[in-house]
């Protein structure tokens, strides 16, 4: 390759001559972001359920207390249909 076709090729192009812009004056645009009111509303869920504990306590020493009493009863009937309906719930 010869250098002075090199040269006449940049001359072509004009890639030695680099124009800087200006930056426009009265220019009002800017950058606005927008969560939607469903956004909001899943947020507000998330950190309701991150304050619920995984437990809930009361109803727990309330069925031990029940144990305890003898006063505690639950169908075999009652079990069963919860035991399928959860199977089929996590199937679908």
């Amino acid at each position: 390759m010869r250098v002075d076709a090199l040269n006449k090729v940049n001359q072509l192009y004009n890639t030695n001559n680099v124009k800087s812009t200006a930056k426009a004056k009265g220019s009002s645009f800017s950058d606005k972001l927008e969560i939607s009111q469903t956004a909001k509303d899943y947020q507000v869920a998330k950190q309701a359920v991150a304050h619920t504990p995984d437990i809930r306590e009361d109803k727990v020493n309330e069925i031990k207390q029940r144990m305890a009493s003898g006063t505690y009863d639950v169908s075999v009937e009652e079990i069963a249909d919860k035991l399928v309906n959860k199977y089929f719930d996590e199937l679908a």
